[in-house]
């Protein structure tokens, strides 16, 4: 049993930064975990994974997130740098068995930390 706790949401002004975290409790080694977000009525979308330490993003993120992992502490980071108000959505902590970028995918989920991003 995996059990996922995020952290780090807020309120930023457009242009700013967040750091999220994502402690994980449980055996993660090896599993790929990933990010996704959901904003109001619409559906839950991936944003980054990673694995080995090799990170992926969707286009719409690529070049401002970055997701990095210290296995020592078993935590997950996603760094989002020149936020856009279309970032706003609860961002989600995720855990895989296998690979790729459909939440369908995902077994584990933490509880999920708002991001707002005010223009």
């Amino acid at each position: 049993q995996v059990q996922l706790v995020e952290s780090g949401g807020g309120l930023v002004q457009a242009g700013g930064s967040l750091r999220l975290s994502c402690a994980a409790s449980g055996w993660t080694f090896g599993y790929t975990m990933g990010w996704f977000r959901q904003a109001p009525g619409k559906e839950r979308e991936f944003v980054a994974t990673i694995r080995w330490g090799g990170g992926y993003y969707a286009d719409s993120v690529k070049g401002r997130f970055t997701i990095s992992s210290d296995n020592a502490k078993n935590t997950v980071y996603l760094q989002m740098n020149s936020l856009k108000p279309e970032d706003t959505a609860v961002y989600y902590c995720a855990v895989s068995h296998g690979t790729g970028t459909n939440p369908q995918g995902y077994t584990y989920w933490g509880q999920g930390t708002q991001v707002t991003v005010s223009s």
